[in-house]
């Protein structure tokens, strides 16, 4: 196998088990997930936020998995970073634990290596 075809497959695997799986959390995120409610309510969160970072989800996975617009992509897999990050800081804050903050980090490798994976075609070329 040659590398192009190597960097191909690890892209679509980091990019389904990473960005692609936020399509089960904005899904149990908009539909109101008693798990979901739960945790967001211990970290402090109103209720809303499940939408709010439910629909966010969905339309980042979107952005990232439809050909083109790199620009969006960018912003989707900035999104993914932030509410990765803030998920750590959350559980942090609120006493979690480094072993819960983790989980969250996990993901965000997945989610940078899909980033850093991703093919010419779907990368932001700049004006320079």
């Amino acid at each position: 196998m040659d590398n192009k075809r190597i960097k191909t497959i690890a892209y679509w695997v980091t990019t389904i088990l990473g960005p692609a799986s936020f399509v089960i959390g904005g899904f149990l995120f908009t539909t109101h997930g008693v798990q979901q409610a739960e945790q967001l309510s211990h970290l402090g969160y109103p209720p809303y936020m499940l939408t709010v970072l439910g629909i966010w989800k969905l339309l980042g996975v979107i952005a990232i998995v439809i050909p083109r617009f790199p620009r969006l992509k960018e912003w989707a897999y900035a999104g993914f970073f932030f509410d990765l990050t803030g998920a750590a800081a959350s559980h942090i804050f609120s006493g979690d634990g480094l072993a819960v903050a983790a989980q969250p980090l996990v993901f965000l490798a997945l989610v940078i290596a899909s980033w850093a994976l991703r093919p010419p075609g779907r990368k932001l070329v700049s004006a320079g």
